[in-house]
């Protein structure tokens, strides 16, 4: 795309140089000067007017008032001689003082264009003058002046467009436009002064000084206050940008993998959004939302947004209010595009079945369907708690597939056609690190909240227990028997015959392939017993508290039912190894202190486990819970010993 523009702006300074050389030749081949000295004087005073030279609003240039001399030129001296001042005036423009030096390439087509922009303003004033008028007039120099302004804004609109990939109409209404009456003024002076030249003399030209000075003294306080404004404004969208750069960290706070994912999904959303022509408003919009659109989240549980499994009824319920939350959030902001609705819609689908609100089709706002089509491809291709990764192109054979369902199939289209190319573009942009906020830390001061603290964890605690009383009646039979069967043996039993007698108890109860007790030891479980199948492979994890199905559990002191066993952290992460494990149901074994152990059991088949099985382990869990407990304190005193 940059070398398009490139290669565009190349063939545009190629087509006006080549016409600047066709007007300068034919205007050379009929060179007359009926007053030299009155051409020398035009000539020197539009050298010093063209110091008096301004910077133009939102672009890198300059404009000063020598284009009344090109105008006293058209009305008093040849063609010739008015392209010659011109082309001086230009060069002066240039090499008087400059900001920076110029390239080349800028020099030749502002003199091209110059020279353009002249020729066509004195072949216009000829043409009304001679075949419409049939005589000078103010009409004439007004249609020259115009035609003068139209030529040399146009060309530099164009230029501008072209290299920065800004529309060219854009360009024009914002810094060339608020240049037309000062044209007019100027064509008013030229008249004046070529009247006076028929009455008093060429000499009185020289009067046209002190209103070149008045017009430059009036382009700079008209400048300033545009600059005061554009200044206002870039502060204003500086202070919405800070806004957004600090609610989308306080998003990172709360969902720690959200950084690299919100920076692919704002560049995917902002190229599609330029395919499908949207406005600037809707675009800058989007943009803003593809960073915001999950600030919502702020108002839901923590362990529900990183739980590493499927979420319950209740769970899905409390995390479907986030859409209505941000935008709450977001109407706080008053950004002046319309942000809030397209965070509000993010997960409405194009059948109807979305929510909050159910809206359909074109119903939702089109930066909303962007939105939703790139954010759910990219959450497909990156790593989750509960599942990881899928290839590039098979998420986004998953998105298409909803087309027409979940998506608007008019953006499916062009995501599906472009996606390779936006995931380039998004993998070559840098990634902003975001100051790291401390959320680790442990603050030593505060003796209690004003509440107290509770008497007990476990109070809070609830244990289904509705229905299938049988299978939990007898579940808790079989759990107090081996309790019973512990005591009695006293201290004879090692943790490692408790859990093998857990093994072969539970395995009746709630079928398995795989079982592992993870202990925390330093903030990592491990696992100190394994059986079933794959008795190497988690043998060997580590995982980090608060990581993958165990660590989560362990962390929340909830259990898991049907979690990914795939995202337990260094699980298959060797390509040697293989595993067709599918389905985890993970508990938390309470002890007097907290966490115990975890409790974990696998199986091939997905979705494997039911509420029944979850009932039935926190049945076991709820007795084997201190016995496990008191076990494992005389391991880790040897450990201790061993350490000395």
């Amino acid at each position: 795309m940059l070398q398009e523009r490139k290669s565009g702006a190349s063939v545009f300074i190629a087509l006006m140089a080549l016409a600047a050389l066709v007007c300068f030749a034919l205007a050379l081949t009929h060179w007359q000067s009926s007053d030299p000295v009155k051409f020398a004087c035009y000539l020197g005073a539009a050298l010093l007017a063209s110091s008096l030279k301004v910077s133009l609003p939102s672009i890198e240039g300059t404009l000063s008032v020598n284009f009344l001399f090109t105008l006293l030129g058209i009305l008093e001296l040849s063609m010739p001689e008015t392209l010659l001042i011109g082309l001086a005036s230009t060069l002066a423009q240039f090499y008087w003082r400059p900001a920076r030096r110029p390239k080349f390439i800028q020099l030749v087509f502002n003199l091209s264009q110059v020279t353009v922009s002249s020729a066509a303003a004195y072949g216009a004033y000829q043409l009304v003058a001679t075949h419409v008028l049939h005589g000078p007039g103010p009409l004439a120099l007004l249609v020259a002046a115009m035609t003068h302004f139209a030529f040399n804004s146009t060309a530099m609109s164009a230029i501008i467009g072209l290299t920065e990939s800004k529309p060219v109409s854009k360009v024009w209404t914002e810094s060339y436009l608020w240049s037309f009456p000062y044209y007019m003024v100027g064509a008013a002076i030229a008249g004046l002064v070529h009247f006076l030249n028929g009455h008093i003399g060429w000499q009185s030209s020289l009067l046209v000084l002190p209103p070149i000075y008045l017009m430059y003294r009036s382009y700079r306080l008209y400048l300033g206050k545009l600059e005061t404004e554009k200044r206002h404004a870039e502060q204003v969208s500086s202070l919405h940008l800070r806004t957004i750069e600090a609610l989308a960290l306080a998003i990172e706070a709360k969902d720690q993998a959200t950084g690299e994912h919100l920076q692919r999904v704002r560049v995917y959303a902002v190229e599609l959004a330029r395919d499908l022509g949207l406005t600037e408003d809707e675009t800058e919009a989007l943009r803003a939302a593809s960073v915001l659109h999950d600030i919502g989240k702020l108002a839901v549980p923590e362990h529900i947004i990183s739980k590493p499994g499927k979420l319950t009824p209740e769970e899905f319920e409390k995390l479907k209010v986030h859409p209505i939350v941000g935008a709450e959030i977001l109407e706080q902001v008053d950004f002046p595009y319309p942000v809030v609705p397209i965070v509000r819609a993010h997960h409405e689908k194009w059948d109807g079945s979305g929510y909050p609100s159910g809206l359909k089709g074109e119903a939702i706002p089109i930066g909303a369907r962007i939105l939703s089509a790139v954010d759910c491809l990219d959450a497909l291709a990156s790593d989750r708690q509960y599942r990881k990764a899928l290839p590039l192109d098979e998420a986004m054979l998953k998105v298409a597939s909803e087309a027409g369902t979940s998506f608007d199939p008019g953006v499916v289209e062009i995501l599906q056609r472009r996606y390779v190319e936006l995931e380039k573009l998004a993998r070559e942009q840098p990634l902003q690190a975001q100051p790291k906020l401390s959320t680790d830390i442990r603050v030593e001061r505060g003796l209690a909240p004003a509440a107290g603290f509770a008497e007990s964890a476990e109070s809070a605690r609830e244990v289904p227990v509705k229905n299938h009383a049988a299978i939990i009646a007898t579940a808790r039979q079989q759990a107090q028997a081996l309790c019973d069967l512990c005591q009695e043996q006293g201290g004879s039993f090692a943790l490692e015959d408790i859990l093998s007698l857990l093994a072969v108890r539970l395995k009746h109860s709630v079928p398995y392939d795989s079982m592992a007790v993870y202990f925390s030891k330093n903030n990592v479980l491990v696992p100190e017993f394994v059986s079933g199948e794959n008795l190497k492979l988690f043998s060997s994890l580590r995982i980090p508290l608060g990581e993958g199905v165990s660590g989560w559990v362990a962390q929340n002191h909830k259990p898991i039912l049907n979690g990914n066993p795939l995202v337990e952290p260094g699980y298959l992460n060797d390509p040697s190894k293989y595993s067709t494990l599918r389905s985890a149901l993970a508990l938390p074994l309470e002890g007097s202190t907290g966490v115990a152990a975890v409790l974990a059991l696998y199986r091939a088949r997905q979705d494997a486990f039911t509420q029944d099985d979850l009932r039935v382990l926190e049945a076991f869990g709820a007795r084997l819970g201190p016995v496990i407990e008191s076990a494992a304190r005389p391991m880790a005193a040897a450990i201790g010993a061993g350490a000395q």
